[in-house]
């Protein structure tokens, strides 16, 4: 499964690479956006080996893992109606708990009550490329509506430890996951004040995945615009390296943005 969505990711990324090179000489636009994401977290995670099947284990009730909140960093170019956004997130999960009923992981048995240290880490890597099929800017305040093309790269680790227990398991995982998707944006209040939409994702075989967002923008120095938003993200993997996890993170976040 894994090398049938490598090979949809490529052919995504040379689609990009061709629109990107493709762009006319219009208005130009460059920067940089650092947000802090405060996301709720829930889903379950089963990890197998060797044809043994593991146990859908649910992270937030038996393993204990809280929300965490954590910064990204985003840069972004464009000109005319072509735009190009490449955003790195970095999350860290952990929980601590007697867990509650006996689990297999990775083809390890972990015993009801036994005391389990958890973890779940992984980096996150956007490429999008977005391309306005409706582009009224210079309109009223504004609005526009493109087409998006991205490709969501995701590298982690997941990790069992029960140290009573002489057990301390863990498995990586790899996931490039090209999605689709449309952006909006509406101009409120000339250049300064501001409303973004995008909905993006993919189903293929027993894995889905999707994602959207949802933001008021404010621009109270020219160069400058802080944000306010809504994201979701939903993650149904279906054996990427034996790992199977159905998870959600959603919530608000903040974030400025210097550009030009």
């Amino acid at each position: 499964m894994i090398k049938r969505y490598a090979s949809c990711t490529r052919i995504l990324a040379a689609m990009v690479l061709v629109l990107a090179l493709s762009m006319p000489v219009a208005a130009f636009e460059v920067g940089v956006v650092g947000y802090y994401e405060f996301p709720e977290f829930t889903g379950t995670l089963r990890v197998d080996q060797g044809g043994v099947v593991g146990t859908d284990i649910d992270v937030e009730d038996e393993l204990n893992m809280g929300d965490e909140s954590y910064p990204a960093v985003e840069a972004f170019f464009g000109m005319g109606s072509h735009h190009v956004r490449v955003k790195y997130t970095k999350a860290d999960y952990s929980g601590e708990n007697n867990i509650p009923r006996t689990i297999n992981y990775k083809g390890q048995t972990y015993l009801s009550g036994t005391f389990v240290e958890s973890e779940l880490n992984f980096t996150m890597i956007d490429a999008e490329y977005q391309y306005d099929l409706i582009d009224l800017e210079n309109i009223l305040a504004g609005f526009s509506v493109g087409l998006i093309g991205k490709i969501k790269y995701i590298d982690g680790e997941t990790r069992l430890r029960a140290t009573s227990a002489g057990l301390d398991e863990s498995e990586t995982f790899t996931a490039p996951i090209p999605m689709v998707g449309v952006g909006l944006h509406v101009g409120i209040l000339a250049d300064i004040l501001e409303a973004r939409a995008k909905a993006a994702g993919i189903a293929y075989s027993d894995s889905t995945f999707y994602e959207g967002m949802a933001e008021v923008t404010v621009t109270p120095f020219p160069f400058i615009d802080i944000h306010g938003g809504y994201r979701y993200m939903k993650l149904d993997l279906d054996d990427f390296s034996d790992i199977y996890a159905d998870v959600e993170f959603k919530g608000p976040y903040a974030g400025i943005t210097v550009g030009f």
